[in-house]
């Protein structure tokens, strides 16, 4: 549980993030001192190849405001948010990118709407300093998950929020090793409300977010909280059935009216052909949750701390 002395943790994962974690640091310290609040910052280095580390322990050291968090090797943003918010301590817990994206300046307005009675306010992104490939793949990627798994989702809402140390409790209270930060957000619950703020261009660089890593997010999200591909094989096997045992009794009146020159050519291969197609995507759905569910027996955990370079003492997730 939370630390009553700290009222606020801000937590950001980083991942080739180096030219604007000093920046992010200094930003927060402008908007935050003035609350008159204790605060933490904890900064995660996701296994990144640059010099986020080099930055975030240099941060640390000279503020003992800042806590660097330094995993074994590259786990991914949202494994890498459970590792920050299993160590935050505030009453209050800011989850923000580390590439400024998210704007600190908005800190204050979360807060300020939280203090309204809210356990979740979540960061509402208006017009999206993104490309046009990525705003598009972004809608295609939250309606295409919308739609597998039966939940309503928002494109233009992503981490950036502000959440109460009881509903991050509950998050990290969940065993599950498939870490999706805003869809746990989802389904723990709560009182929850947007407010919509400005989108912030990319500081440096580009985003590590390509076209395949938003596809592989998607169908782990899709094998780890939904049953509905399961529910569409069905169905499209009973289509197809359907559709093989209308075309069975043409081809069986063809033959029966002559017009077939080789008998049981025709129906052999319509039969092959369609419950092979059967057979294959069935065995194929049921192999990708039997490997999912075998990854859950092994409870491996969900992310590694170096202790040797982090300066936060050893914590387990479901503590």
């Amino acid at each position: 549980m939370s630390d009553s002395s700290i009222e606020l943790s801000i937590v950001t994962p980083a991942y080739r993030c180096a030219a604007c974690i000093e920046a992010l640091y200094h930003r927060l310290l402008q908007i935050i001192r003035p609350l008159g609040l204790r605060f933490e910052i904890i900064m995660v280095d996701d296994g990144s190849p640059d010099d986020d580390w080099s930055i975030i322990s240099r941060i640390s050291a000279m503020d003992d405001c800042v806590q660097g968090i330094k995993l074994s090797r590259n786990f991914g943003q949202h494994h890498a948010i459970s590792a920050g918010l299993n160590y935050a301590k505030g009453r209050w817990i800011i989850v923000m990118d580390c590439d400024l994206q998210d704007p600190p300046e908005e800190i204050p307005r979360l807060l300020e709407k939280a203090r309204q009675g809210y356990d979740i306010v979540l960061a509402r992104r208006l017009r999206r300093q993104d490309s046009w490939l990525k705003r598009v793949t972004s809608h295609g990627f939250h309606h295409l998950l919308a739609w597998l798994t039966e939940t309503q989702r928002d494109p233009t809402v992503a981490n950036f929020g502000i959440y109460h140390q009881k509903v991050i409790h509950a998050v990290n209270s969940l065993p599950e090793q498939m870490r999706v930060f805003p869809t746990m957000i989802r389904w723990v619950g709560f009182k929850s409300t947007t407010i919509e703020i400005n989108h912030a261009a990319r500081a440096e660089g580009a985003s590590s977010y390509n076209i395949w890593k938003r596809l592989e997010l998607a169908a782990d999200i899709c094998l780890a909280y939904s049953d509905k591909p399961l529910r569409l094989v069905v169905w499209s096997g009973f289509v197809i059935s359907l559709a093989g045992f209308a075309l069975s009794i043409y081809t069986i009146i063809l033959a029966l009216k002559g017009e077939i020159a080789v008998m049981g050519y025709a129906s052999l291969i319509v039969s092959i052909w369609v419950f092979s197609g059967i057979i294959i995507s069935v065995v194929g759905v049921v192999g990708l949750y039997v490997g999912k569910t075998f990854e859950g027996v092994k409870r491996r955990p969900a992310f590694i701390v170096d202790l040797d370079g982090s300066n936060m003492q050893p914590k387990h997730l479901n503590e």
